[in-house]
């Protein structure tokens, strides 16, 4: 019995060791060269261009004056509190800026607080990806941007995009205030934004996507066209967009599946009032599965439900309660790596 308290004992302070040192950041640079930094900044400013920056379960907080000049990739291990993650969810605390020389950067697997900013000192910051996170919205700050891919997130808020020919697909997002020359598709979308329009009508305008010459295709688009005193209400404003297979409870395109005054709450799984995180389960129930391997986020090339990063992670574990006759304690992990 003795043995197997000091034993117990010894496990106990591993863990604890592991705890406190999973709050440093490893940063791998593309020679293979690794380094440990205390707080998220120190790892941004150290890290060499091209570097990958691991960031462990914890929160990490960012403040505004720390821009991004450089190509980086970052990777949380996820940002859902049920996964059964080592270190649980990430949470970034502040915005991230990528500004001058950081194109072909990424985001993966964290919570963050705030927004996503690309281009914000005017430069054309291109080719970047934000991928299984949690974020209040994605800001393109000018037109010169190109190629941004906004897959498998959630976007609490309202973004902008610009002409950065975003590819947005796979998403459970908010309203989009501005996109040109886009392509969006199988995305869950709600949500309004408000505008002003002038001339005979000074009103407020309420929109879901603002968008021209863009391909917007098997999206399911949680809101409704009406017009109330002198708001106007509409899905969508912008020209020269194709409008292809997607659901709504209006006409919204072509080939458009109406599923006319149906309450959301029979069509999806938990619909949940709509709201844009992840205790929202937008599978569809049995009376219209047949669309959900090709409409909304399970579409296309599909939605990570468990939002798993891709790296390594516990999926299953077994720890026998007591040693064996060598005094041996035999543990058994299953691990995978995120999609």
């Amino acid at each position: 019995m003795m043995k197997k308290m000091i034993i117990l004992t010894a496990i106990a302070v591993v863990l604890g060791m592991a705890s406190a040192i999973a709050q440093q950041i490893a940063v791998v640079s593309e020679g293979g060269e690794t380094s440990v930094y205390q707080t998220f900044q120190a790892a941004i400013e150290g890290a060499d261009p091209g570097s990958v920056i691991y960031l462990p379960g914890g929160s990490f907080s960012l403040p505004d004056s720390v821009k991004i000049s450089k190509r980086l990739t970052i990777i949380g291990i996820g940002h859902r509190s049920d996964n059964d993650n080592v270190d649980a969810k990430t949470m970034v605390s502040g915005n991230l800026w990528f500004n001058e020389g950081s194109s072909g950067s990424a985001v993966m697997a964290c919570y963050i607080t705030g927004n996503v900013n690309i281009g914000h000192d005017g430069s054309s910051v291109n080719y970047v990806m934000i991928k299984c996170c949690n974020l209040n919205a994605v800001q393109v700050n000018n037109n010169s941007c190109l190629e941004v891919f906004i897959n498998q997130n959630y976007l609490r808020g309202i973004s902008s995009f610009g002409n950065s020919n975003p590819r947005i697909y796979n998403n459970i997002l908010g309203p989009i205030i501005q996109m040109n020359n886009g392509y969006i598709s199988n995305n869950i979308i709600n949500g309004y934004w408000c505008s002003y329009g002038g001339g005979s009508y000074a009103g407020p305008t309420y929109e879901t996507i603002n968008a021209n010459n863009s391909m917007i295709t098997k999206n399911i688009i949680l809101t409704t066209d009406y017009t109330n005193g002198r708001a106007s209400y509409s899905r969508l404003r912008g020209s020269d967009n194709i409008l292809i297979e997607n659901i709504s409870r209006q006409d919204f395109g072509e080939n458009c599946i109406n599923v006319g005054d149906i309450n959301w709450d029979d069509f999806f799984v938990n619909y949940n009032n709509g709201d844009i995180n992840p205790a929202s389960n937008f599978h569809l129930k049995d009376a219209y599965i047949q669309y959900e391997n090709v409409y909304g986020i399970y579409g296309g090339t599909g939605f990570n439900d468990h939002q798993t990063a891709p790296v390594p992670y516990i999926v299953a574990k077994r720890i026998d309660q007591e040693t064996d006759a060598a005094g041996q304690l035999k543990i058994q992990v299953r691990v995978k790596a995120g999609e």
